[in-house]
């Protein structure tokens, strides 16, 4: 069988621009979208060893720029640096390490078997970039999932615009001034502001946009999309669960939960947003989550809100967002097994575990996205299946067991974007694990390969030999010979 080769083709000049869309040229950002779009096809054409040189750029500046990338995070919420350093630096230079490693593979010609009834032909699918693409980023990971859609976007040959979050201005600073220092503005470039600007780049006809917040958000941006039938991945958020049954070893659990959901006070997208505890096991889970919680920020006893390991709320606005929270759960007789203290001035709440929380309060209907943790209690395991099935779903789901069989039933019975087994949030380390969500929680996968597909087209291409091929014989004018050959391929290919 003929070996498939593939020769990838020699940069041509800018296609003539199809018609733009009534308000392009009117738009405050078309200079610079219409730039990109004039370089998207030298950027299409180039091979694998000028793509991982971009990345190679970035590797970098990354690593020179190390204690930037850390005052920049803890300027803008206090964020320790080790955190910094884990999942903002570690993160993107993983998946930098990654795609460079496996972009060959990527991007070479995948063949297709072919069927019988088609013998003389042969398919593969090959990928293109998409074009001219828009990432707008969120705040609580300002740094990380900027450049982690970066590194995907350039790995599959894209021209990018990056609206940071304006939450976080230093990071977005930070973010600006990095990219201007490694790619040419028609490659690669920063858009800061607000709304406004958010609002003026969703009116362009992108090929693509990769979006992460909230939910609530993600709706304006799938309905900005669809006026240009713009490609789309939305890596949005939800009610994380985190299901520990009678089975579970205690203390790892409740150190792995407690260190996922406060890490980065709690703004993380994937952090447990409540707990689903075995009546039995409940007291004794509380015990340790209270142990670990010392451990983790007061271990020489000075006070947790002195602990240089627990960052800050954002700003004042989600302050006194989770602040409402933990206020309207206590007034409905929810319990405060742990925390509760406050600082308004330093935007920072202790983290906090709340039991005997009734149904209706809004820690239980909303993304708490801050330090407070709700535990509730269950009987058998179908009840917890009942409960986080008769909610949107959840971008992922914690299950902590020592039974193969409760692990497998609460895996295969209940809906979320991904999961984790026996431990918490690091189920995004891994780059071959695709990471999105489902419904309410997201739209597209992310990470390694999948977000190398995310950015791209997979153009699948079938090559017909020339003279005489099998589908011929089906051609018109349908004889009473060719129904019954047609019948025969129905019945036996």
């Amino acid at each position: 069988m003929e070996a498939l080769t593939y020769a990838a083709p020699a940069p041509a000049a800018a296609p003539a621009p199809a018609a733009a869309p009534a308000d392009f040229t009117a738009n405050r950002f078309a200079a610079e979208f219409a730039a990109l779009r004039a370089q998207a096809p030298a950027l299409r054409a180039e091979n694998v060893a000028a793509r991982r040189a971009r990345l190679a750029r970035l590797q970098d500046w990354l690593l020179t720029h190390r204690t930037d990338i850390q005052a920049a995070l803890y300027q803008d919420f206090k964020k320790p640096t080790a955190e910094t350093d884990l999942s903002e630096i570690y993160s993107s230079l993983s998946e930098i390490k990654h795609t460079s490693r496996h972009l060959a593979r990527w991007m070479a010609p995948r063949r297709v078997s072919t069927p019988l009834a088609l013998a003389g032909s042969r398919g593969w699918v090959q990928t293109e970039p998409q074009g001219v693409v828009l990432i707008i980023a969120p705040w609580n990971y300002p740094f990380f999932l900027a450049v982690d859609p970066l590194i995907s976007a350039i790995a599959a040959g894209n021209a990018v615009i990056i609206k940071p979050a304006e939450q976080t201005p230093a990071t977005s600073a930070l973010l600006r001034r990095m990219v201007s220092e490694l790619y040419r503005p028609a490659e690669v470039l920063v858009l800061e502001g607000g709304k406004d600007v958010a609002t003026e780049l969703l009116r362009l006809p992108w090929d693509h946009i990769f979006f992460t917040g909230s939910p609530q958000i993600g709706k304006l941006v799938m309905r900005a999309a669809a006026e240009h039938l713009s490609g789309l991945t939305l890596e949005l958020g939800g009610k994380s669960p985190a299901i520990v049954d009678a089975t579970a070893n205690l203390r790892d659990a409740a150190e792995k939960i407690v260190w996922g959901k406060f890490l980065n006070a709690g703004q993380t997208c994937v952090a447990p947003d409540y707990v689903l505890v075995q009546e039995g096991a409940r007291d004794e889970l509380l015990a340790e989550m209270k142990t670990a919680i010392t451990k983790f920020y007061n271990p020489d006893g000075a006070g947790i809100a002195q602990s240089a390991s627990l960052a800050r709320i954002v700003n004042g606005h989600h302050f006194a967002r989770v602040a409402a929270l933990l206020d309207d759960a206590q007034a409905r007789g929810a319990t405060v097994s742990a925390g509760g203290a406050r600082d308004a001035s330093q935007c920072y709440i202790e983290p906090t575990i709340l039991t005997d929380v009734p149904e209706g309060a809004a820690v239980l209907e909303e993304e708490i996205f801050g330090p407070l943790l709700p535990v509730l209690t269950f009987r058998e395991l179908p009840e917890t299946a009942a409960y986080v099935n008769a909610r949107l779903k959840p971008l992922a789901q914690y299950v902590f067991s020592t039974s193969a069989q409760n692990r497998r039933y609460l895996l295969d019975t209940i809906s979320a974007g991904g999961a984790a087994v026996n431990d918490t949030i690091i189920q995004l380390s891994n780059p071959d694990l695709p990471f999105g969500g489902s419904g309410n929680s997201g739209l597209g996968k992310a990470h390694g390969h999948a977000g190398f597909l995310a950015f791209s087209n997979q153009k699948s291409v079938l090559r017909q030999r020339i003279g005489l091929t099998g589908i011929k014989v089906f051609y018109p004018p349908y004889s009473p010979k060719v129904s019954r050959l047609i019948g025969w391929l129905m019945k036996y290919l």
